[in-house]
């Protein structure tokens, strides 16, 4: 009986199949930073007195077999906190942990923050709960013989985060018998805060840590914040599969810093997207020990809090923007500025509109000056009251410093110079700037980035 010959053209089509899906990416289990992002890597930093930060190797998600997957981010005293959780109404153990644990103190005597990668802990029941009350008290007692240590009646003094896989219960045991390990570890040099950094990573390229100084008026010392974060999929406000721990050595009750964090999460963290999803496990929280000494902060209308409030902001912007910069098989860092609007409610719906359409982000990625989807965007963004068809109007805004690539003027279309446009949307940063209208004033800025074929890779095998 003789064989009939193969189809060529059937072989050749499923061989571009099964080449499409080999994974094409440096996986984070792989351990190396790709070239165009070592430079977001810093190689020194300036770290707040009385702080200190370390990790640990668990091996939470079963295919890690080296990296360290647990962190520790500690004061020396108890410390003022405060934080801003996940809006979505799925949150996980950790968050409602966390928040009854701030709740309960007032934001006062916080000593740490506890995050492992690997496992969400995310709807994983009361078993879930346990298990990062756990976390928490278990990280409580490794302070327990230094100076400040005792109990105080209130409870844990521990925030608890965890990242990764959504719906698996924690090794929890494993993760409890490093802790002594982790604690151990703790140390205040850059490479020990850099090391924790890398340990909170998931599908993340490079480790996410800024740190920098800042002055007060009403004080001649010098105050120290730095933070880490990590997130690069699952991100959309408000807020994202996305943690970030900041420190300072500056004095602030509790109250005020719950509402500079919250301020600043506004126009942070708040205002970025990679894919428009919201997660179970979002958490940024603040540490402030007043290590550096000066006058506490205790009123939100001082000018020390006012200065707070910038510094912070600004730092937390920075912070936010590692994240798009990473975002999951992302090739371009996406600045959306709406201005001439209404309310700056009104630009930030418009700017994250934009940010979270996968036609506009698909058309970035393959560097068509394709405006007429942003502009469509703009026009279905739900409860904006600003854009006034006929006023609005589209640029590119290069990198590179030179004139702006108008493409929509008043609602009239330009004679767009195809060969600049394609020029503009070559280089890995790209502002698109969207005016709304001639008569409005408030704006806002979202950052975002474009969608790849990595992206889809990436996620088709996050779980396994």
């Amino acid at each position: 009986m003789s064989l009939a010959r193969p189809n060529a053209r059937l072989l050749a089509r499923t061989n571009r199949v099964v080449m499409s899906q080999v994974r094409a990416y440096s996986a984070p289990g792989e351990g190396a930073i790709p070239p165009s992002k070592k430079r977001y890597v810093p190689t020194s930093g300036t770290y707040p007195l009385g702080f200190r930060a370390g990790s640990a190797h668990v091996g939470v998600k079963p295919s890690n077999t080296r990296f360290d997957d647990l962190a520790l981010i500690a004061s020396d005293t108890p410390c003022s906190g405060a934080a801003v959780f996940t809006t979505n109404k799925f949150q996980a153990a950790p968050v409602t942990v966390s928040r009854e644990m701030l709740k309960r103190r007032k934001g006062e005597g916080v000593r740490a923050v506890i995050i492992n990668s690997g496992c969400a802990n995310a709807v994983t029941g009361k078993g879930g709960i346990e298990d990062a009350i756990k976390m928490g008290q278990e990280t409580d007692k490794c302070f327990i013989n230094d100076s400040n240590g005792e109990d105080d009646g209130n409870g844990s003094r521990s925030i608890v985060m965890s990242t990764g896989v959504i719906g698996q219960r924690l090794p929890i045991q494993k993760i409890l018998s490093k802790l002594p390990t982790v604690y151990y570890n703790l140390g205040d040099t850059h490479e020990h805060w850099l090391s924790t950094a890398r340990a909170i990573c998931t599908t993340d390229t490079f480790p996410k840590l800024v740190s920098r100084t800042f002055m007060l008026p009403s004080s001649q010392e010098e105050y120290h914040i730095a933070g880490m974060t990590k997130g690069a999929g699952m991100i959309h406000p408000n807020m994202a599969t996305l943690l970030g721990i900041i420190c300072t050595d500056a004095p602030i009750a509790p109250a005020p810093l719950q509402q500079a964090l919250t301020n600043a999460i506004t126009k942070s963290f708040n205002s970025i997207s990679i894919d428009g999803d919201t997660s179970t496990n979002d958490t940024v929280a603040i540490l402030a020990n007043g290590a550096a000494g000066g006058q506490t902060i205790s009123s939100t209308s001082s000018e020390d809090f006012r200065a707070f409030q910038e510094t912070l902001t600004d730092f937390a912007i920075d912070l936010a923007k590692l994240v798009v910069r990473d975002g999951e098989g992302a090739t371009k860092f996406v600045t959306i500025r709406v201005t001439n609007a209404k309310t700056y409610e009104d630009a930030k719906r418009v700017g994250s509109t934009i940010a979270r359409s996968p036609l506009v982000k698909t058309a970035l990625y393959g560097k068509d000056a394709n405006w007429g989807r942003v502009l469509c965007a703009t026009g279905y963004a739900e409860g904006v009251e600003s854009v006034i068809p006929e006023e609005t109007s589209v640029s590119f805004i290069p990198t590179d410093g030179s004139e702006e690539l108008k493409l929509l003027v008043k609602g009239e279309p330009e004679q767009v110079d195809e060969e600049r446009a394609a020029k503009i949307l070559e280089a890995e940063d790209l502002e698109i700037l969207v005016r709304l209208s001639e008569k409005y004033h408030d704006e806002a800025t979202v950052w975002t980035c474009d969608f790849s074929h990595e992206y889809v890779t990436i996620n088709g095998d996050y779980r396994t």
